[in-house]
């Protein structure tokens, strides 16, 4: 097996792998207990804000972990043609769902945030909240061809 060396990416580079939208792995740390979860996302690369999109089911676990204010770190990564993937990590806001009907969250409606079920709970069950992830580290590491 070879070895793989990696470098960082640039802010293109990075606004390429995010794209508009599409799917990564969320996680928090409460105390010395770590909690990591698939996660739906949008990306508006003019703001440089991530929209995270969570469903509750009525006993989800996610409820300690998910509040406005917290800390999370998002990991998107791809293995098309070479490994590369991008951390983002910062906190939390809520958005609420008025004002993404209302329109006042503009960027929500130009992304593509996917509906991901992970659950056996129906969607009809699940309660849906968006969170912005304001990044105050947005780093990017792609395999050195």
């Amino acid at each position: 097996m070879g070895e793989h060396q990696s470098h960082a990416m640039d802010d293109s580079e990075i606004d390429s792998l995010l794209g508009n939208g599409g799917t990564g792995v969320v996680s928090f740390a409460d105390g010395d207990e770590p909690y990591a979860i698939p996660i739906s996302y949008g990306y508006d690369s003019d703001e440089g804000s991530i929209y995270l999109r969570f469903g509750f089911a009525p006993d989800s676990e996610k409820r300690q972990f998910v509040d406005d204010g917290v800390t999370a770190s998002l990991v998107v990564s791809d293995d098309t043609g070479g490994w590369r993937s991008v951390i983002a990590r910062g906190p939390l806001t809520s958005i609420s769902e008025p004002a993404i009907q209302d329109g006042a969250t503009e960027s929500i409606h130009r992304m593509n945030i996917p509906y991901v079920t992970i659950h056996e709970t129906p969607a009809t069950e699940m309660e849906f909240e968006v969170y912005r992830l304001d990044p105050k580290e947005l780093t990017g590491r792609k395999e050195r061809p």
